[in-house]
């Protein structure tokens, strides 16, 4: 299936870069929306009785598409968080919180061209996606006092929300909540890495199941090494070593 995927995003790639180019169309909404909505399937997060699914896009645009959406934007961003939501639903996905759209400029992008980062993120926007099943009436349990520091999605048990594994990387560390942190020279990315050898969008670090992660490269110009040796696609073990440009990354136990 990753072969077939891959084949299939190179064709589009291709067809809708030519295209792109030889006629300058502006974006037009209903390709934003197709493409978040394909955004988040790609990334979706198989658990034991859940599949989760990102809830935070942003949607990156050349500075003439984006000027064409300036009289609208806010209305647009909310109708294509509704349409996620509506997708989410339609899918049966679980979600952290209703979906978050945000639209940036990119000065390197052409008309016509636009880039989608999804991740998911810990929120206190608690609008829910799915309505609760009905649950036998019980005394509340007190939270814990850091529960008012981040959102816990209703019905899934508090340990699956509590970071198991970290990235520790120039004496910082970034604990993995069981989300998709983006790597790259982008200071949209999780982890910014200020290297012109890096891409913007270089290398993600993700859920792969059962409390394992997944190291994938996003395509890069230089490649991403994982102890010594380029990789595409690799799952993550205690004290594996990342190597992105001219940065180091140890995938560690919390």
């Amino acid at each position: 299936m990753a072969v077939l995927r891959s084949i299939e995003r190179r064709i589009e790639a291709i067809f809708e870069g030519a295209f792109g180019r030889a006629f300058r169309a502006h974006v037009q909404p209903v390709e934003l929306a197709r493409k978040l909505a394909k955004e988040m399937d790609e990334h979706r997060t198989a658990s034991v009785t859940r599949v989760y699914v990102p809830n935070e896009y942003t949607v990156y645009l050349s500075p003439q598409d984006r000027d064409q959406f300036s009289s609208y934007e806010e209305a647009l961003c909310n109708e294509l968080q509704e349409y996620l939501g509506e997708h989410a639903q339609r899918e049966r996905y679980a979600l952290p919180s209703a979906p978050l759209v945000r639209i940036e400029t990119d000065d390197e992008l052409e008309i016509g061209v636009f880039g989608i980062a999804a991740k998911m993120a810990r929120t206190s926007r608690s609008v829910p996606i799915q309505q609760p099943l009905p649950q036998p009436a019980a005394p509340a349990p007190q939270p814990p006092a850091y529960e008012t520091q981040a959102y816990t999605p209703p019905g899934i048990p508090l340990e699956t929300a509590v970071a198991t594994y970290a990235l520790l990387y120039d004496e910082r560390r970034c604990p993995l909540r069981d989300a998709t942190i983006v790597i790259g020279r982008s200071r949209e990315c999780d982890i910014h890495v200020g290297d012109p050898n890096v891409s913007r969008r270089h290398a993600e670090v993700r859920p792969d199941g059962a409390g394992a992660y997944a190291l994938v490269d996003l395509g890069s110009t230089n490649g991403t090494e994982l102890n010594g040796k380029r990789v595409s696609h690799v799952r993550l073990s205690e004290g594996d070593t990342i190597v992105i440009g001219q940065i180091e990354l140890t995938f560690v136990r919390e």
